[in-house]
């Protein structure tokens, strides 16, 4: 900062401050970088383990359809043989 001659108190204080607040938005600048950096990391975090809550949650849904189907055929064949049973004796 230099003075010069026809500078007032008033023109100084107003460097001052204007060099102030230059200092603030930086150090405001540099802070919202590393908040805005930080919680881009968690939302990675979130994102992938919500995408192995969904790779398991597509397992067990093969896994249920699987049984489901499993039951369905185990059903429909003593449902054959309760009718062939009933069929033979009639």
């Amino acid at each position: 900062m230099t003075v010069e001659a026809g500078d007032s108190a008033l023109d100084l204080a107003a460097r001052r401050l204007e060099r102030a607040i230059s200092m603030l938005e930086s150090r405001m600048n540099e802070r919202l970088a590393q908040v805005s950096a930080e919680a881009g990391g968690l939302f990675d975090q979130d994102r992938a383990k919500l995408a192995t809550e969904l790779d398991a949650s597509r397992a067990r849904e093969r896994a249920l359809e699987d049984a489901g189907a499993a039951a369905s055929a185990a059903l429909g064949k003593a449902i054959e043989e309760i009718r062939s049973a009933l069929g033979g004796e009639g």
